[in-house]
């Protein structure tokens, strides 16, 4: 049930997607409960991204681009870092204790922007890896292309597919 104590309201599409309206205090619970899903994978990535100058094989075996490439990663994954981080960091200070629209539409446009880093961040070090493996920068770009497309199809152009296809 929704606030108002009536059944939230149903529709079903010609396709027989069933949709349901969720409350404002139901969709900011969500799209917190998103970025604390999203939050520890970027963490744990931003954790091994650091760690990798330590290895002996970084200094011996990169190239000073390959080295500037994978420090632009490490700031991109920490802005991604950041941008996720934001929406809980703004309710705490602004809106404790209330939900509001605009705190909603804040929220999804911040984890939403998070997610353009941490993509590209992590295209970034696929590239840097690559190249240590294959020894080749044009397989390497290949790949890391490769992944960039991977995450931009399924986070960005996907879900305006659907979105589309449904209206």
């Amino acid at each position: 049930m929704g606030d108002s104590g009536r059944a939230p309201k149903t529709n079903t599409n010609a396709d027989d997607r069933r949709t349901e309206r969720v409350s404002l205090k139901d969709s900011v619970q969500f799209t917190l409960d998103e970025a604390r899903m999203i939050l520890p994978g970027i963490q744990a990535l931003f954790g091994f991204q650091l760690i990798a100058i330590f290895n002996e094989r970084f200094d011996r075996d990169l190239q000073v681009l390959h080295k500037g490439v994978h420090l632009l990663a490490l700031l991109l994954v920490a802005l991604a870092c950041a941008l996720v981080m934001a929406p809980a960091a703004y309710h705490r200070q602004t809106e404790q204790g209330s939900v509001s629209q605009a705190m909603l539409d804040i929220a999804s446009r911040l984890i939403g922007f998070g997610l353009v880093p941490l993509m590209l961040g992590v295209s970034l070090d696929v590239y840097v890896v690559s190249f240590l493996v294959t020894g080749s920068d044009p397989w390497a770009a290949a790949i890391g292309l490769g992944c960039f497309a991977v995450f931009a199809g399924l986070w960005f152009v996907f879900p305006r597919f659907q979105k589309r296809r449904h209206r």
